[in-house]
């Protein structure tokens, strides 16, 4: 006699439903982590013109874009005005733009901000006023605050 060699269906359903439960879990937890990538990568982007601002401050001159080197990328634009930066008389100051274009759905409109006091300390601020019902706190950067 001749043995057949094959899966039933009965186990083919419990293999399938197992995939199914395991997609479950896995592709909220994996969105999650794409929108806190894409916040986080905002955030560096805005602190590489930390920098150029300092050297602002010390000539006591206005911050325009073009004397910090800055150009929007997919994620942000610039919300100022014209210019992503404000220095005020006394040093303080701040670096501020909007997630919009390839943002997430998620936190496009969220507001990342970089305040300057005038002793030279830098703090990262989250403003979620707009994504308010679709924020998250674990998309909150590590060594930024609402």
């Amino acid at each position: 006699m001749i043995k057949k060699a094959g899966f039933t269906l009965i186990e083919l359903m419990i293999v399938v439903a197992i995939v199914g439960i395991l997609a479950v879990v896995a592709i909220p937890s994996y969105q999650s982590y794409v929108v806190k990538a894409l916040v986080s990568r905002a955030v560096g982007e805005l602190s590489a013109y930390k920098t150029p601002f300092e050297g602002r401050v010390g000539s006591n001159g206005n911050v325009t874009n073009s004397d910090i080197g800055y150009s929007p990328s997919s994620l942000t634009s610039g919300d100022l005005g014209t210019n992503i930066g404000t220095l005020n008389s006394d040093g303080s100051g701040q670096l501020q733009v909007t997630m919009s274009g390839n943002a997430h759905p998620d936190v496009s409109g969220l507001i990342l901000r970089f305040d300057r006091n005038t002793a030279g300390q830098w703090e990262c601020v989250i403003d979620n006023t707009g994504v308010a019902s679709t924020w998250k706190s674990s998309y909150l950067p590590p060594g930024c605050r609402l």
